[in-house]
């Protein structure tokens, strides 16, 4: 009697497990509920981690949405199409590659970069040094304590009789912390005691410059030391505002040749100082006189048109250009005006609203220096002017050589 060899058996296909919530929807969710997925109908659909990726597809805010556990309904990343399940449904579509990124499979996190920097910049605060320039009695500190709202620039009241008027121009800096809404800035106010108050006022502008230089070799020597700082103390000059007379006629001499030597430098800012004492007709004729010698004389000021970054860029900066220099009003003294406390200059025919757009053109300037404009006054500091100095600096000192004291004497770019 033969054998009976029985009949090969062979095993029964693994049938996936079926994924979470298909057949019933999330009581969130706004689909109906979807056929079985993987395999369903004898169709050989791809498990999701084989199906690939189509670039550039939508971003993590659409996870929720048409991401991977909705019933395995709309596929992984809606731009594989009705991939994965869909009442049995249709193999893994390709869609057309786009450029930019790829589709995430869910939540990663990358937006947390911004909570992240923000919460470092809250631990360790940041610099910001603002040089005021302008001859005496312009209220350069009493604008600068007005934008800031506190005693951070100690004010003059000119030289007495019995003084002596300095013969050079003073650098003095005076340094303070404030902090606003847990962020804490180091600011520093440069000012410049002496500009333009000597009868002759020929290179008056070259302490400033040099002071300007001095900060930016400080850096550079932290630089290049071999062991350095963790954090390089930044004394570097971020913003120049620059006071000018309000004569109603046109430019001295003296602004010209100061904004023209160290616009190269410093991001200089022009403002017409005690705008009050113009008509407001007078003040945009003289603001329009200022614009059109400033392009004769072919002075930068901030913010440079080359250094727009995109259209965006230059459609806010092109306003901002149109409308500077800033005619403003500086005030601390406090007064009620319609049952409300406000910064003013009280006149015999009223008070002057510091931060009323009306009256001057002070919330502009503040608005611009602080709110919009302030990082970018720092990185055009940083990645413009000492970048400049430095390859100057550098190629004079014949490459990345250690710097000396006798070399920052003798450097005055």
């Amino acid at each position: 009697m033969s054998d009976i060899v029985p009949p090969e058996v062979r095993p029964k296909p693994a049938v996936p497990a079926k994924p979470p919530n298909v057949g019933a929807p999330s009581p969130s969710s706004p689909f109906p509920p979807q056929g079985p997925g993987v395999g369903a109908g004898g169709i050989g659909a791809q498990p999701p981690s084989a199906i690939p990726v189509p670039i550039g597809s939508h971003t993590t805010s659409h996870a929720g949405n048409h991401g991977v556990g909705q019933g395995v309904g709309h596929g992984v990343g809606h731009g594989v199409g009705h991939g994965v399940g869909h009442g049995g449904g249709h193999a893994a579509v390709h869609a057309p590659p786009h450029s930019g990124g790829s589709t995430l499979l869910g939540y990663i996190g990358i937006d947390t970069i911004i909570e992240q920097m923000r919460k470092k910049t809250m631990k360790t605060g940041f610099d910001f040094n603002i040089m005021v320039v302008g001859h005496s009695g312009l209220g350069k500190s009493t604008l600068v304590n007005t934008l800031f709202k506190s005693q951070v620039s100690r004010k003059t009241a000119g030289w007495s009789r019995d003084e002596k008027i300095p013969k050079t121009v003073e650098i003095k800096s005076v340094s303070h912390v404030i902090e606003e809404g847990g962020v804490k800035m180091k600011l520093t106010v440069v000012d410049t005691p002496g500009f333009g108050d000597q009868i002759n006022n020929d290179n008056c502008w070259e302490p400033i410059s040099k002071y300007i230089n001095e900060q930016f070799e400080k850096f550079l020597k932290e630089e290049v030391n071999i062991t350095r700082k963790k954090r390089i103390p930044d004394t570097r000059v971020h913003c120049c505002l620059y006071f000018i007379p309000p004569t109603g006629h046109s430019l001295r001499q003296l602004d010209v040749e100061f904004m023209k030597r160290l616009s190269h430098s410093a991001n200089i800012i022009p403002v017409i100082a005690k705008s009050d004492t113009m008509t407001i007709e007078e003040r945009q004729e003289f603001k329009q006189r200022v614009r059109k010698e400033l392009e004769m004389n072919g002075i930068e000021f901030y913010p440079q048109k080359e250094f727009d970054d995109d259209m965006e860029d230059k459609s806010d900066n092109d306003k901002i250009r149109e409308t500077m220099p800033f005619a403003v009003v500086g005030s601390d003294k406090e007064y009620q005006v319609n049952s409300k406390r406000v910064l003013g200059r009280k006149t015999p025919w009223g008070i002057i609203e510091v931060e009323n757009p009306n009256h001057c053109e002070f919330a502009q300037l503040r608005d611009f220096l602080i709110r919009s404009h302030l990082q970018d006054l720092k990185e055009v500091t940083h990645n413009i002017h000492y970048e400049t100095y430095r390859a100057k600096r550098l190629n004079a000192n014949g490459g990345l050589h250690p710097i000396t004291s006798n070399d920052t004497q003798e450097s005055n770019l």
